[in-house]
């Protein structure tokens, strides 16, 4: 099996991709039958053609299955859906399969004046006095926590996380959301499936296929234990996480390769790009925990996040309600 997570932006530059294979016979492993099973995990790597990438993943595994990890949304707010999508389709992958008839849908609005429902990223760029309760309102929804899905709200281990349609601001995900849509999933390759909107994680992944996840490094590091220490942005303090990863990766029978060893040691390098190498190999060991059974495959049982709002993979904490009339996304942004 090759394990894989990339840590996603518009910029190709901040595209990261690490991968893990599972291999027999290498120590520290899980035994499987009689033989001891490992994971060769390898230095993240720039993503690369983001149309070609479910091709080549399928190629370095040689037809076995690939566990894909991603760091965008996957899934629509379920206030926006029912409001404007309910009876019209079956499912968030149903609605990518016809996104056709919104042709609009990826162009960011410049001002509230052209935000409607087939267009609902927004901002272009900052202005004064904007609030996502404004943009809230602009498509027609009670309040700005309506733009949030489940996933998207702080736990009690976790702050929220941006709403899936705003785009400004270093914590959005909306553009990245935008990017990937666009390149992955609109006429998406034959052999990839997307979770959980197909069926249990595990269950899914079946020779020559991909199946993709949504995932949250903040939210992995959590599952791994991994203590929170300064800034993921500056390279000592991931450097001060440098045994705990290796802790991590030997509790889940995975082995370094020299050259990811040595980018844990030195702190994930002193670029720009060090925190998303670091992020991408987070990622990549939340996805190793869920394959292990450590953390659960499906999202709560509730009909809306296995069919359009998705989960993040291996969440078990529950999200927090938003207060009444008050939305943790409504702060003004200029």
């Amino acid at each position: 099996m090759l394990a894989a997570h990339a840590d996603w932006s518009v910029a190709a530059g901040k595209r990261w991709l690490c991968r893990a294979w599972r291999e027999p016979g290498r120590e520290p492993g899980r035994e499987v039958g009689r033989e001891a099973w490992g994971w060769r995990v390898a230095a993240p790597e720039p993503v690369g053609e983001v149309s070609t990438l479910p091709a080549r993943l399928i190629a370095e595994a040689g037809g076995a299955p690939v566990a894909l990890g991603v760091d965008f949304p996957l899934g629509l707010p379920r206030a926006y859906v029912a409001r404007h999508l309910a009876g019209r389709f079956r499912d968030f992958p149903d609605f990518l399969a016809h996104i056709v008839h919104f042709p609009d849908f990826f162009e960011v609005s410049p001002t509230l004046a052209t935000v409607a429902p087939g267009r609902p990223f927004y901002p272009a760029r900052g202005y004064r006095c904007m609030t996502r309760a404004a943009h809230a309102a602009a498509l027609g929804l009670d309040s700005a926590a309506d733009l949030s899905r489940a996933c998207d709200r702080a736990t009690a281990e976790r702050p929220a996380g941006a709403p899936l349609f705003w785009t400004l601001g270093a914590n959005q995900s909306g553009k990245a959301a935008i990017h990937a849509w666009r390149a992955l999933l609109i006429a998406p390759h034959p052999a990839l499936r997307l979770w959980p909107f197909a069926g249990p994680f595990r269950q899914l992944l079946a020779p020559g296929r991909v199946v993709i996840a949504e995932t949250y490094p903040a939210e992995a590091q959590r599952q791994l234990g991994l203590p929170r220490l300064g800034s993921k942005r500056r390279q000592g303090d991931r450097a001060a996480l440098a045994e705990a990863l290796r802790l991590v990766l030997a509790a889940l029978g995975a082995d370094a390769s020299p050259e990811l060893a040595a980018m844990i040691a030195d702190g994930f390098g002193a670029d720009a790009a060090g925190e998303d190498r670091f992020d991408c190999l987070l990622g990549l060991l939340g996805v190793l925990g869920v394959l292990a059974g450590r953390r659960p495959d499906m999202p709560p049982p509730d009909p809306w996040l296995a069919t359009w709002e998705g989960w993040v993979l291996g969440q078990t904490a529950e999200p927090r309600p938003p207060m009444p009339g008050v939305s943790r996304a409504a702060s003004a942004t200029g």
